[in-house]
């Protein structure tokens, strides 16, 4: 029995849904086509992400789940520290900025004592929690502005379209935002689809735009497009980029900053 390749690619899939593999000998003799024709079945399966090509076969792919924010915070902690102060030193007095949610913004704020009257929107109830009892001892001048929307307990955050709405109308000096994977062929992406349509759109409303990247993230690739390194003013990294990166860099005119280095 010969299958056109849609149908026979659906059946593909409902069987590896099924046993979780499949070898590409017994597709061959299933569908009674050749070994070839299956190989360009799995080959096309592939960069479609739905399955992952083995040896004499596929499996199902690897789900890429966001880690929380507990196990964010035990990934390169002195890396975020680090980027954190370098971050804090782009801030000007009386500046209105964003600061999104993940454990490296929360790296800026124990700083933000040295600035005056700093208005800090963000969309991270540990960020909102964290000012407040800067607040409360007085170390902080500023107005805090916590964003609405639906919460996320598993990553203490707010999103979706009532977050976005609610910000659709405000801009700021500098937008501090992270990204779960940056790489100069896909540009930065998120995990999550409505988390990264509120981090382009802060990218889009701020007069400087700062994404703070620790080197974990480099050369990876997430599900949801954010924007390329052209949308974006300055990356902080606690390492130098790559080589192969540094004239995309210099093309897409995106500064790259490093803890040994000042803004300049």
């Amino acid at each position: 029995m010969s299958l056109a390749s849609e149908e026979r690619k659906l059946s593909i899939m409902n069987l590896l849904n099924e046993y979780g593999k499949v070898i590409a000998g017994d597709l061959a003799r299933m569908f009674d086509v050749t070994s070839e024709t299956i190989r360009r079945d799995l080959d096309e399966l592939e960069k479609e992400n739905k399955l992952k090509k083995v040896y004499g076969g596929a499996i199902k792919p690897k789900v890429e789940v966001e880690p929380t924010l507990f196990e964010r915070a035990c990934i390169n902690q002195e890396a975020k520290e680090k980027i954190g102060y370098l971050a804090f030193t782009l801030i000007d007095d009386h500046d209105v900025i964003f600061l999104d949610e993940g454990t490296t913004p929360l790296q800026i704020i124990p700083f933000l004592s040295q600035k005056q009257e700093v208005t800090v929107l963000t969309s991270s109830i540990s960020a909102m929690m964290s000012l407040i009892e800067l607040k409360k001892r007085e170390q902080f001048d500023g107005k805090i502005i916590m964003l609405g929307g639906v919460v996320s307990v598993k990553h203490l955050r707010v999103a979706g379209a009532f977050t976005e709405a609610s910000m659709s109308d405000i801009f700021v000096n500098k937008a501090f935002v992270t990204v779960d994977a940056l790489s100069m062929k896909h540009g930065f992406t998120s995990y999550d689809y409505e988390k990264a349509m509120l981090t382009r759109k802060w990218i889009q409303q701020s007069e400087m735009s700062i994404v703070l990247a620790d080197s974990s993230k480099w050369n990876k690739r997430s599900m949801a497009k954010i924007c390329d390194f052209e949308s974006v003013d300055v990356v902080i990294s606690e390492l130098e980029p790559p080589e192969e990166w540094k004239t995309q860099l210099e093309d897409s005119n995106t500064k790259w900053m490093m803890p040994s280095e000042s803004y300049t």
